[in-house]
């Protein structure tokens, strides 16, 4: 048995990561905001394959969630583009950075630290776009997630996110060969629990893609596109296998199935 729940557990991890230089954790610096002002930039749901710009349309008015997306990298990027930007993230130090660089930049942010796996502090339907960059492997319920996007997002509105698959957690630390049971979830299985107590990585799961696009699909979302990604490093990354995946999904408007009828033209 864990003597903290395991999103306490991710929390301090992800901390202690943002310390150790974690690349989820490195701040957009004011020369990248200047030039995100001129149209120039990128930002990233999965660790090397830039989100195509073409997902996004235009930002200038449109709200956004960052879901799990602190640190201070994608929201000065959306707001240099003209979104009104809102943060939910559970690390401490990922608030801290996003708060530097709206201080630091002059601009208006909510800010709010907060675990996805509860009920978004959010009304139904207040956002146009909620970005999600790979983090639900630190979540056992992924389902609920996209259920909450789903509630929060707008008619029309869209869920950008980042996903990992199985394949890192099917393998040993050099990545030769595979070793584990899928699912990897370290709160039922005791030798997973132990393992990830010992690298000191937090509680991470397994998601297949039944949980992760069958889940949106469930949730109410259309699938759009998707893009696949490598890990950026390690022996799995070297001989180009996918390990992660992005999707854009689309929370379809309300149709209009008022009569269409003929009118009187008498009337």
């Amino acid at each position: 048995m864990l003597a903290k729940t395991y999103q306490d557990i991710n929390k301090e991890t992800i901390d202690r990561w943002v310390e150790e230089g974690w690349m989820w954790g490195n701040p957009t610096s004011h020369e990248e905001y200047l030039e995100a002002k001129k149209g120039n930039w990128n930002v990233l749901l999965t660790p090397t394959v830039f989100v195509p710009h073409e997902w996004f349309g235009t930002l200038k008015g449109k709200r956004i969630l960052g879901l799990a997306s602190g640190g201070g990298q994608q929201m000065p990027i959306f707001h240099a583009l003209g979104a009104e930007c809102t943060v939910l993230d559970y690390s401490s130090k990922q608030i801290e950075s996003e708060w530097l660089v709206a201080e630091r930049e002059g601009y208006q942010i909510d800010v709010i630290e907060g675990d996805m796996t509860k009920k978004f502090p959010f009304p139904e339907e207040r956002f146009d776009v909620v970005f999600h960059p790979v983090s639900n492997c630190y979540v056992e319920d992924v389902a609920f997630v996209f259920r909450e996007a789903y509630r929060v997002l707008k008619q029309g509105g869209m869920l950008l996110s980042g996903l990992n698959n199985e394949i890192n957690y099917m393998v040993d630390k050099e990545e030769k060969e595979i070793v584990w049971t899928m699912p990897f979830n370290p709160l039922k299985d005791e030798k997973a629990r132990e393992y990830m107590l010992a690298e000191r990585s937090g509680m991470q799961f397994s998601h297949t893609m039944t949980e992760q696009i069958g889940g949106q699909l469930k949730a109410g979302f259309t699938l759009v596109d998707l893009y696949e990604d490598t890990n950026g490093f390690g022996r799995l990354h070297d001989m180009n296998i996918k390990t992660y995946m992005a999707t854009k999904s689309v929370k379809e408007p309300l149709k209009n199935h008022g009569s269409s009828g003929s009118r009187d033209p008498q009337a």
